[in-house]
């Protein structure tokens, strides 16, 4: 399949891109690559030697609420292609060896400097244990960029996504340090009033932040939980 393209000019004197495809694309697929084409975070990503664009997500969460420390230890779930795990590494001095990344994906990623990774399923049966035996202790932050396989029906597809930051909660509250940060991806629904409420329980602070660099028509945004209280509820 060859790909064609237009570039001409908006009613805001900016570039667009129009991307006109030849044999069969569906239309799903043209729209996404008139979209990264379109992207500015996608060129700056590129220009700036970051994996994807989510990097300038973690940079703005982090800028504002500061829990990427020097020194400390993080575990990045759903890491490929890298981009957070890029940010992790350079803010808690990883790549010096003052600070500590642990990444997993389903998918393999090529090494990021600082970073140690695994290519595990997270939701394995014995994930768990083989990223607390990488950590070899205890993490300060828990930050999951991953997403469920969608299935175009809206329900459905919000219950996987709590499912899994579910999945990632209860594993943080098993290796968090008391004091410790949670963030997570979620969509914008009413199905997550209950993990909430079991954040609020088990952390200081809970609030949903949308960075700017998260796109405007998405309904993507994250929830950051902050200052664990140290340990499992009975």
């Amino acid at each position: 399949m060859t790909t064609e393209i237009d570039m001409a000019k908006d009613t805001t004197g900016r570039l667009h891109v129009t991307v006109k495809s030849a044999g069969k694309r569906k239309l799903s697929s043209k729209l996404w690559l008139e979209r990264q084409l379109n992207d500015p975070y996608v060129a700056q990503a590129k220009k700036d030697g970051y994996r994807s664009r989510a990097a300038y997500k973690l940079i703005e969460i982090d800028d504002k609420h500061r829990f990427l420390k020097h020194g400390i230890s993080v575990i990045d779930l759903g890491a490929a292609p890298g981009g957070w795990s890029q940010i992790a590494a350079k803010r808690v001095g990883a790549v010096s060896g003052k600070g500590k990344v642990i990444a997993i994906d389903l998918l393999e990623m090529p090494e990021v400097p600082g970073v140690s990774f695994a290519q595990l399923d997270f939701l394995a049966d014995d994930a768990p244990e083989k990223l607390i035996a990488m950590m070899g202790g205890k993490a300060d932050v828990v930050m999951s960029d991953m997403a469920p396989n969608t299935t175009g029906h809206r329900k459905t597809d919000q219950l996987r996504i709590v499912g899994l930051i579910e999945t990632a909660v209860a594993f943080a509250a098993d290796v968090l340090n008391p004091g410790g940060t949670f963030l997570a991806k979620a969509f914008q629904s009413g199905a997550d009033a209950e993990l909430v409420t079991q954040l609020k329980r088990d952390f200081v602070t809970v609030r949903h932040v949308k960075p700017a660099s998260s796109r405007k028509d998405s309904s993507e945004r994250y929830v950051l939980a902050m200052g664990f209280r140290g340990g499992p509820k009975e």
